[in-house]
């Protein structure tokens, strides 16, 4: 990609771009450990005793979703900024592609245990007894935040509100506030998720079109457009879980958007490292 280094020369600022890109990606892979974290702490709290298969996506899909996105992103830097275009043929391609595939069927994996999660929270019912406080000492928990939970106690009870749930088939309980807000962050998780994939989609033709050498100015103003508006509903949701005191989601939330202005850049220059070299092989 010897455009690249044309454009930003071999100078301080072009290291300092190559610095600040490999920073973001080890940033993004240590937060697949933070997920693990919390979703394991979590874990203790719903599925501890008889976790089926099948809950596995509900249990852990920030981390599944987190991993696939670090693989993706790789995948993207490989093709957009390591690997020379005469390199991307035959099994490399091939290579490339089908891992980018599997990652895209995980995210998608992954969308649905957000959707699961959020269908879960509104699989609610009130509390069968009077006062809330008889279940403390018994195989209760309470839902204090978003996927945060911790065991009912008589402290916990008495901070509760007046109308109490319980949570579908697990013994959670959570007061109409905390539910409120849990749901409202569930929804952010999918619209979330779902604009991601939509990122992916697009990144995917332009790098299929790139390849071809169809990747035209229209196109690009095309795809740009699209494009701004998902980022748009991406920094909405980094927004509010920055609002609602979310740190990790806010956190992990920015570096993916930092991650992805550095392949959009790498798909820029693509574009005009091609440009560059067609007036000279024609």
């Amino acid at each position: 990609m010897e455009a690249r280094k044309t454009y930003f020369g071999n100078s301080a600022r072009y290291r300092l771009f190559k610095a600040a890109k490999y920073i973001v990606y080890v940033l993004l892979s240590f937060n697949i450990y933070l997920f693990l974290q919390e979703e394991l702490l979590a874990l203790s709290f719903t599925y501890a005793d008889d976790i089926e298969p099948g809950q596995l996506i509900q249990a852990f899909s920030a981390t599944i979703d987190t991993a696939a996105w670090v693989i993706l992103l790789l995948m993207f830097e490989l093709e957009t900024a390591v690997l020379n275009d005469r390199d991307i043929h035959g099994p490399v391609k091939w290579g490339l592609h089908g891992l980018r595939g599997l990652c895209s069927i995980a995210l998608v994996y992954a969308f649905t245990g957000y959707y699961q999660e959020l269908v879960t929270l509104y699989d609610v019912s009130p509390l069968s007894v009077a006062d809330v406080c008889t279940l403390v000492g018994g195989d209760y928990s309470r839902l204090v935040e978003f996927d945060e939970y911790e065991t009912l106690t008589a402290a916990g009870c008495a901070a509760m509100g007046e109308q109490v749930y319980t949570v579908a088939n697990f013994n959670i309980v959570v007061d109409s506030e905390t539910l409120r807000s849990a749901q409202i962050l569930a929804w952010v998780d999918v619209v979330n998720a779902l604009a991601w994939i939509l990122v992916v989609i697009v990144l995917e033709v332009e790098v299929r079109l790139q390849l071809r050498g169809d990747l035209s100015d229209q196109v690009m103003n095309a795809t740009k457009i699209i494009k701004l508006i998902i980022y748009a509903m991406l920094f909405i949701c980094a927004g509010y879980w920055g609002y609602d005191g979310d740190f990790l989601d806010f956190w992990d939330a920015c570096l993916w958007l930092f991650a992805f202005i550095f392949i959009e850049l790498n798909v820029f220059e693509w574009q005009f490292e091609t440009d560059q070299v067609q007036p000279v092989s024609a």
